[in-house]
C-alpha cells in the first residue's frame, strides 16, 4: 500500500513492480502483484480506476489503483506500529 501511495495517482501494475523491485531489491511477478491487489481491494483498501485505453498496449487501458480513506488509515495504523517497535529498545536489532 506504501508503494501504491508512492505512485498516486499512477500506480497500476507495472509501475508497482517497478517500484518495489527499487525499493525492496526484490522482483515480483505482475500475477502476485495483482492477487494481492485484489485482496486489499476485497478489503476496501484500495479503488481500481480504469485508464484510457492506448494503442502501445493493443487498445486495452490502464488499471490505477489508488488507495481509500480506509486503506490510508490502515497504511498509518501500520507504519505507527513499526515506528513505535523501532523506537523500543527492547525491539533493537541484533548486530552479528
Amino acid at each position: 500500500m506504501l508503494a501504491i501511495q508512492r505512485l498516486q495517482p499512477s500506480a497500476y501494475g507495472i509501475s508497482l513492480q517497478k517500484e518495489l523491485k527499487v525499493r525492496t531489491g526484490r522482483e515480483y511477478s505482475v500475477g502476485t502483484i495483482y492477487a494481492v491487489l485484489d485482496k486489499i481491494e476485497r478489503k476496501g483498501f484500495v479503488k481500481p480506476k480504469q485508464g484510457e485505453a492506448t494503442p502501445e498496449r493493443g487498445g486495452r487501458a490502464k488499471i490505477y489503483f489508488n488507495l481509500t480513506a480506509q486503506g490510508q488509515a490502515a497504511l498509518q495504523a501500520s507504519l505507527s506500529a513499526i515506528d513505535n517497535l523501532r523506537a523500543n529498545p527492547r525491539f533493537a536489532p541484533v548486530m552479528s
